[in-house]
């Protein structure tokens, strides 16, 4: 009896990428067979894997191989690979679901790019893989058999939003995956994909440097010898002659003068699945104690999944050109995550369990090393190939950051590499050493300011004396910089200051002795008010002093030493919520220059009891938070303060 077939949907948003997949114009659709081939490898790695833990995964005289069969006259072409293979569950976990972190993503962006170019490039960045397959095939057939198990599974859709599948036979661990092509229109990018020389030069172009030979038969016409020694054609009979179709040999253990660009890219494509070319591309060898060799890419593009907590990233690591780990996470830290490449050692054991690898402490200095000569060729940039690391940086800058919280032992050498937008004359950006060499002579401290935007902190209040005196403040607009500058207190001996925390003092001794006995003699005149302003205001400010930091503003607030900034506490009540990160006090300064604080200090002094008092204050909190881009604390009080106020005006 033939086992029952079941039909099942693809999940809601798998249903939609396969929409955009199959009807939306693509330049490149060929580029199905290399996701078939690398999911293929993907699936021979895994047996190799096991095989190291479990004697019985694989049989020892096995020879693992990817196997490509055509028939021209039913136009199918089937990808075959004795790997890993699937049970009936893996089946419908991975083939019935799009890759489970950025899914909703990966919709909402194909569906806002809708230009063939940028369609091409979501194709390999998204790792939408299997599902490539509906750009050139009308039905698609999956026959699985996983390592260790008896029964197959059998697939079967049409790329509709469902799918068929039953039991099916197979002697063989592994997968075969067979595909009704559509009918040739090169004009549309569906080539003759049955035919050898086709795929000879696909896999050239994409999958040479896969270490499993990839096979294919191909016909030609026998011939024999006549009595002179001449070869005479049979054209009678044809024979099929099986083809190893790529190289195999790894690319990092070749000469670089031996290895052309375009074949640095292709690789970098194969274990990325990105469609961009790489922006650098780093060979290193290692010998000592521990010889390895490496290769390594910076990419061109940051992933969509750069940010996402669950993102798996890491470099492959090999032993003896046997893959052990995919990915390695250990052997990079995680600020330098969008690094892409391999790792092979001569080393490293292979009968050591996946935990052991992890922890081994050959690893821990494999990392060290790699990690300083990233940061060696970053710095060769920024000295010697400055467009090429600000294109980097415009990409990758804010996950370098992270690396000055992280990474101790190469705190320095980052720091030296960081770029900042700045309040100098020009927009571009700018390093800390820079800015040192632009100091006035007068200055000792390298100041800066957190918010969300250039435009936000520009307009900042904070900024009003350093603008009069010629100072250059660094503008901190991204989240991580908040952590940053926890980290980053100081350079080449000068503090780096907040201008938004504290007390801060511009200019010459002589100068900041002058400014602090003007400002000793106004105190007494604003007493009274100030000690009026923290008892109205008082749930939401811990302190209300005159200021020497502003110049044409009546008012702002700023943080003690200590305190977090307003821009991080935003940050996080949006992530964490109000109830978790309440509204902290700050400290109230007011301008005694400033003709509002003048006059209000004017009317308290005529009439403390005045009603209006009390909304001239909130007005000046309100005054104050909006300068700096934070929201009202009370916005019914607010409204209602004005609308007193222009009552009485009017």
């Amino acid at each position: 009896m033939s086992s029952p077939v079941e039909t099942l949907s693809f999940q809601t948003e798998t249903k939609q990428v396969l929409d955009i997949l199959i009807h939306a114009l693509y330049s490149h659709k060929e580029i199905f067979l290399r996701e078939l081939i690398s999911n293929a490898s993907d699936a021979l790695d895994r047996l190799r894997l096991e095989s190291l833990t479990d004697s019985q995964a694989m049989d020892s005289n096995e020879r693992l191989e990817i196997r490509l069969d055509t028939d021209p006259e039913s136009r199918t072409l089937t990808v075959h690979d004795n790997g890993i293979g699937m049970s009936r569950d893996e089946v419908i976990t991975n083939i019935g679901t799009v890759a489970k972190s950025g899914t909703r993503e990966l919709v909402k962006q194909l569906k806002e790019t809708r230009t063939t170019e940028n369609l091409d490039s979501l194709i390999g960045q998204f790792g939408v893989g299997f599902y490539s397959i509906f750009m050139v095939a009308e039905e698609a057939t999956l026959v699985t058999r996983r390592a260790g198990e008896e029964k197959a599974t059998r697939w079967t859709s049409n790329g509709d939003g469902t799918y068929q599948i039953s039991e099916d036979s197979r002697f063989q661990h592994g997968t075969s995956i067979t595909l009704q092509l559509k009918p040739i229109d090169r004009e549309n990018g569906i080539d003759d994909f049955t035919d050898h020389v086709v795929l000879s030069s696909l896999v050239k172009r994409y999958s040479d440097f896969v270490t499993y030979p990839i096979l294919t038969k191909v016909k030609s016409a026998a011939s024999k010898l006549d009595s002179s020694g001449n070869s005479i054609l049979e054209k009678e009979r044809d024979v099929s002659e099986e083809r190893t179709l790529n190289s195999m040999k790894p690319i990092w253990t070749r000469l670089q003068t031996q290895v052309e660009i375009e074949e640095y890219n292709e690789f970098y494509k194969h274990i990325s699945h990105d469609w961009n070319n790489p922006l650098d591309q780093l060979m290193l060898k290692a010998e000592g104690r521990l010889d390895y060799q490496t290769l390594l890419f910076i990419p061109s593009k940051a992933p969509f999944d750069l940010y996402y907590r669950d993102q798996t990233y890491g470099l492959q690591l090999y032993v003896r050109r046997i893959l052990i780990m995919d990915p390695c996470k250990d052997l990079l830290p995680i600020y330098l995550r969008f690094i892409k490449g391999v790792v092979d050692s001569s080393d490293l054991p292979l009968n050591v369990s996946r935990e052991m690898v992890q922890h081994d402490r050959h690893i821990t200095q494999m990392r060290n090393w790699l990690t300083r000569r990233i940061l060696d060729h970053l710095k060769q940039w920024r000295e010697e190939e400055k467009e090429k690391f600000l294109s980097f940086w415009k990409e990758f800058g804010q996950v370098f950051k992270e690396g000055v919280h992280v990474d101790r032992e190469n705190k320095d050498r980052i720091v030296d590499l960081l770029l900042f937008q700045s309040s100098s004359g020009s927009k571009e950006l700018t390093s800390l050493a820079e800015y040192v060499e632009r100091m006035q002579s007068d200055q000792s401290e390298i100041y800066y300011l957190t918010g969300e935007s250039r435009t936000t902190i520009e307009d900042s209040p904070h900024l009003e004396a350093l603008k009069a005196k010629g100072y250059e403040t660094l503008y901190l607009v991204d989240p991580v910089d908040e952590l940053l500058a926890e980290a980053v207190t100081e350079y080449m001996g000068k503090k780096l200051r907040a201008v938004s925390k504290g007390v801060v003092e511009f200019g010459t001794d002589e100068e900041k002795k002058q400014a602090e006995e003007k400002l000793e003699g106004k105190k007494s005149e604003f007493s009274d008010l100030l000690r009026f302003l923290e008892r109205v205001l008082d749930r939401w400010i811990k302190e209300a002093r005159l200021s020497t930091r502003l110049t044409t503003s009546p008012v702002c607030l700023v943080g003690a030493e200590s305190d977090i900034s307003p821009h991080l506490e935003r940050m996080l009540r949006r992530t964490q919520g109000e109830q978790v990160v309440g509204q902290s006090k700050r400290i109230l300064e007011l301008n005694p220059e400033h003709e509002i604080v003048v006059k209000l200090s004017e009317r308290f002094r005529q009439d403390p009891t005045a009603s209006e008092l009390d909304d001239y204050a909130q007005l000046l909190l309100g005054h104050a938070l909006l300068a700096e881009g934070s929201e009202l604390t009370d916005s019914s009080r607010f409204n209602q303060a004005v609308g007193n106020l222009m009552v009485k005006g009017l």
